[in-house]
């Protein structure tokens, strides 16, 4: 990944995120709060990179939250809300057997395991056969990260901007776990590391 002018931008808020379950890859649409947040990433975007904007090249999830973040993004910038690639390395880490539920729903159906992903969060895999790891995540999006030019704008998710901290920001494994991912803030890639906008 070329770390220059590499912006990460996070979906705004879904039902799931306001209530604290897990969405993995179920399709949940963004609500008023995350398409406000998306707004406010697109205007700070506008106010920082002005004409040069439409210089970069747009890549989102192919989820519907991150798709829509996307457009919210783009119609901030000035640009036409379509003209951006999907790309299902994007996609978020998949939390199995768990997804629809909160951790407190999980650790009161089998609390070992909650304690066991707390123990090791970065290489737990959730039950479930389509269950990842963020390590086999980071494995999946590595490929796409290696192809990154400089002026690129991510749109993806909580799991993902994890594995691209651990990966382009040389962040360590515990800490990319446990970092929090705010979904109304950018996190840009440059030669001196990682930054929240």
């Amino acid at each position: 990944m070329v770390v220059d002018d590499i912006f990460f931008c996070r979906h705004g808020q879904t039902d799931y995120n306001a209530e604290g379950r897990l969405q993995g890859r179920r399709d949940i649409p963004l609500n008023a709060l995350g398409r406000f947040q998306a707004k406010r990433n697109g205007t700070y975007l506008r106010r920082l990179l002005g004409e040069r904007a439409g210089e970069f090249r747009f890549v989102a999830s192919p989820l519907s939250r991150a798709q829509e973040t996307m457009r919210i993004l783009r119609r901030e910038l000035g640009l036409p809300e379509d003209g951006f690639e999907t790309d299902e390395r994007l996609v978020e880490v998949s939390y199995g057997d768990w997804e629809g539920s909160t951790l407190e729903e999980v650790a009161a159906r089998d609390a070992q395991a909650i304690a066991a992903r707390e123990a090791d969060k970065w290489n737990y895999r959730c039950p479930g056969a389509t269950s990842e790891s963020y390590g086999d995540l980071l494995a999946r999006i590595e490929p796409l990260l290696a192809e990154l030019e400089a002026r690129t704008i991510l749109v993806s998710h909580g799991g993902v901007s994890r594995a691209v901290l651990r990966s382009a920001g040389k962040v360590g494994e515990w800490d990319a776990a446990m970092t929090i991912i705010p979904q109304d803030r950018l996190l840009v890639f440059r030669e001196d590391g990682p930054h929240w906008l």
